[in-house]
């Protein structure tokens, strides 16, 4: 699933594509779960706007647009956005991928999971949103760009200090891993960056949150800062299906120092990493660095 990193990665390298343009057409798939408004009602909205600022909060963007509206848009788990003249291996099916030569690129077609498509009066490269999975979403915001599961979510994780990260874990007995990944308390941090951030600050992810110390608040809010940090530089981890926006991959995971590593030596002191599961969720975790 897209986590801040490939969220902001995406935010960056769209802008310069959608501010400023006009759009002059908007075709979409069939109503269905990732439109949360009706696609005729958006394709009406849309037509004739331009997209004057994105951005970000936690795994969310919003597109202001010149009419006073805006565009809520939500990768869900296997989201993609991305230009009309990109290429890339992950844009195709597993089939097409398959045939495809060493080396041999491959323009994207649009197929019945091209959701959104947004066309400009400029001629230019139009923007597709695409998802397999369709737990994407978009939806047409008012003015005051308000929305449910946008009031739903906690601090931006890029802006949570540690004061209220301790506040936020005094009560609460479930594991640290858990509060990290909790929408309504750090906006944007998903299983990969919670489980790199607990390493680097050297705290077990079952621990109680409770049970984790001021001191370590303090350090887990460094790491989960440094970890994102690094990986939106990184262009995010294209561990599955994220492409950014202009077809390329990201690398984070080539750094990774426990996630999915399973039975791999830690790199710090080559212990076995671990893996365990917190409410329903790996966790990786190095048992001697991490206490």
């Amino acid at each position: 699933m897209p986590e801040l990193p490939e969220v902001e990665v995406t935010r960056r390298r769209i802008a310069p594509v959608l501010l400023g343009r006009r759009i002059a057409r908007v075709n979409t798939t069939r109503p269905s779960y990732f439109f949360l408004t009706p696609p005729g009602k958006l394709r009406s909205a849309l037509v004739g706007t331009t997209s004057t600022e994105i951005v970000r909060h936690g795994k969310y963007l919003v597109a202001r647009l010149d009419s006073g509206a805006g565009l809520l848009l939500h990768l869900g788990m296997t989201g993609q956005l991305f230009t009309s003249d990109v290429h890339s291996p992950r844009l195709l099916r597993k089939t097409a991928r398959a045939a495809l030569a060493p080396g041999e690129q491959r323009g994207f077609q649009p197929d019945a999971h091209t959701h959104l498509m947004l066309e400009f009066d400029d001629g230019g490269p139009s923007l597709y949103f695409r998802d397999v999975r369709k737990f994407g979403k978009v939806r047409l915001l008012n003015e005051k760009l308000a929305d449910p599961r946008l009031d739903r979510l906690g601090t931006d994780a890029l802006a949570i200090e540690p004061a209220e990260l301790y506040e936020r874990t005094r009560d609460r007995k479930v594991p640290i891993k858990s509060v990290l990944l909790d929408q309504a308390v750090l906006a944007g941090v998903g299983n990969i960056y919670a489980d790199e951030a607990l390493y680097l600050a050297g705290v077990r992810p079952a621990r109680a949150a409770r049970r984790v110390t001021r001191e370590e608040c303090a350090a887990l809010v460094r790491a989960v800062k440094r970890v994102l940090g690094r990986a939106i530089e990184a262009g995010g981890s294209s561990i599955s299906d994220f492409v950014g926006p202009d077809g390329s991959d990201g690398h984070y995971q080539d750094e990774r120092w426990v996630y999915s590593r399973t039975g791999e030596r830690c790199r710090r002191c080559a212990t076995p990493i671990r893996r365990l599961v917190i409410g329903q969720r790996s966790a990786h975790f190095c048992p001697q660095c991490q206490k």
